[in-house]
């Protein structure tokens, strides 16, 4: 096979950090090659330093055996280099195929108008390659995020890239979205295009790759075929055994109830949610996107309006008007979403931290105790483990993992009972599920009430006591840690209400 890429020797630094030193790969045509390490192994920067975000410090890249010195974005895609971040950088009110030729449309004779028809019939001839049934005059906004991808990636290869860089593609992707996906990787694969893929997911690494190189602490480890076993990816990937303590189901039984939750209703969308939680249990939602957990929680926590039903926190009814209501109850919630609605991210460690409860640390009422900040800051980062040079460090320049520690640290100085984790471990590494994993356990074992939220069904099982599985807005059952398997989870999360479809 034809060698696109090689990288050798490549170091990278910035102030403090080597985040790159000596590594080497390469990507061949017509393969995927899945590159994997933990949050902050160094993949996003040599990622970067291939999309020309950011300039080697030493070592060298070659395209087509030629060395070569990425200088800009506009370069690498210059050079056939295109990458798709997790993030993705489309704008909403302007149409798909306007998108993708932002600043490079098709003008008429004399380039004084744009050709607004040949401008469609190019995304289409993009759609057409890809397979997909998209029209080039939908609107970005009214699109699904799977779709959105899809884009991002026909905006790549509008650029005639030969080399794609795809950042946790499937991050907000449900299965059949997956599977869509891949069919146009595979497409890709065929005409040759070389695609490095970064992924947490293993299952997804063993479906769609053919080769995996391993980075730890910036360091090349090995390259090795995507179907070597993934406790030997996992084990070069943390250099360390993974602490997952044998799941033990305590008796609950007799413990005070903090969370309960009655009748809860709003349209279609939570049809008669009922449930409780015990302190010191661990309460698991499984189901398919769509199901209504996530809505659930953004009820109970009072971002949503209900049109029913009622929450008692230790026996005590709550009015839920704001997420205000529900802190001052006891009540936190770790949102899907970290990033937008759990983070300050242009805001340090310790403010992260401490801003929930700011009020605790006023001093008449006006003068922040800086000292108790500092004191109470530095106690959340040594207890949760939180990776950071400093409580200084902004929030955005953590890890994944760290900073869905961040978020664990706020509620715990708000001292909440009941915490509500939805998605805990969304694009964050096997070494960091890990330790979220062993931190969730702990807080049960103080005594809160912890409801989990997960798409990944391995995650529920290994961490809940007992599992509520939605579909459609609806309970549709509950079963016990003991008894729970990957296969009745499933056939809950697909019972459909057909007599109410019946009756619309």
């Amino acid at each position: 096979m034809t060698t696109l890429v090689s990288v050798r020797g490549l170091s990278k630094s910035f102030p403090g950090v080597k985040a790159l030193d000596d590594v080497r790969f390469d990507l061949q045509a017509g393969e995927v090659h899945a590159l994997m390490g933990e949050n902050g192994a160094g993949k996003s920067t040599l990622m970067k330093i291939l999309a020309g975000v950011y300039q080697k410090d030493s070592g060298e890249v070659l395209l087509d055996g030629k060395a070569i010195n990425i200088e800009s974005p506009a370069h690498a895609q210059s050079l056939a280099i295109g990458i798709i971040h997790q993030e993705l950088h489309l704008m909403g009110h302007l149409t798909a195929a306007q998108n993708i030729y932002l600043g490079r449309e098709p003008r008429k004779a004399g380039g004084w108008f744009l050709d607004d028809a040949q401008l469609n019939r190019d995304a289409q001839k993009l759609f057409d390659r890809m397979h997909l049934g998209l029209a080039p005059t939908t609107m970005i906004g009214n699109l699904t995020v799977a779709k959105q991808q899809m884009v991002e990636i026909a905006k790549a290869l509008s650029h005639k890239s030969r080399v794609l860089i795809m950042d946790e593609p499937t991050a907000a992707l449900n299965n059949a979205e997956i599977d869509e996906l891949f069919g146009i990787i595979r497409q890709l694969k065929s005409e040759g295009v070389g695609i490095v893929y970064i992924s947490h997911k293993m299952d997804e690494i063993q479906r769609i790759a053919d080769r995996v190189t391993v980075l730890r602490d910036g360091c090349y480890v090995d390259t090795v075929p995507a179907s070597t076993p993934l406790p030997d990816v996992i084990a070069m990937m943390v250099g360390r055994e993974l602490e997952h303590a044998a799941k033990t189901i305590p008796d609950t039984s007799h413990n005070e109830v903090l969370l309960d939750v009655r009748g809860l209703r709003r349209g279609r969308v939570i049809r008669d949610v009922s449930f409780s939680v015990r302190r010191g249990e661990i309460l698991g939602f499984a189901g398919l996107m769509g199901a209504g957990r996530t809505e659930v929680a953004r009820a109970i926590f009072g971002a949503d309006p209900i049109e029913a039903g009622e929450v008692r926190v230790r026996g005590e009814r709550i009015r839920l008007k704001s997420p205000e209501d529900a802190v001052q109850a006891g009540i936190g919630y770790l949102s899907e979403d970290r990033k937008h609605f759990g983070l300050a991210t242009g805001m340090d460690v310790e403010s992260n931290i401490t801003l929930p409860s700011l009020r605790r640390w006023l001093q008449w009422g006006v003068f922040l105790k800086q000292s108790a900040i500092e004191d109470i800051s530095r106690q959340m980062v040594d207890k949760l483990r939180i990776k950071t040079p400093s409580l200084t460090q902004t929030a955005k320049l953590l890890s994944g993992g760290n900073q869905q520690k961040v978020v664990i640290a706020k509620w715990l100085v708000q001292d909440c009972d009941v915490l509500i984790f939805d998605e805990p471990t969304r694009g964050i590494d096997v070494g960091a599920k890990s330790e979220i994993y062993k931190l969730l356990n702990e807080l049960a074992a103080q005594g809160r009430a912890i409801v989990v939220i997960s798409s990944e069904l391995p995650e529920v099982l290994l961490l809940s006591h007992r599992v509520l599985v939605m579909c459609e807005g609806r309970i549709t059952g509950e079963v016990h840690g003991s008894e729970a398997t990957q296969e009745n989870l499933m056939a809950l999360a697909t019972l459909r209400d057909t007599t109410a479809e019946a009756a619309h």
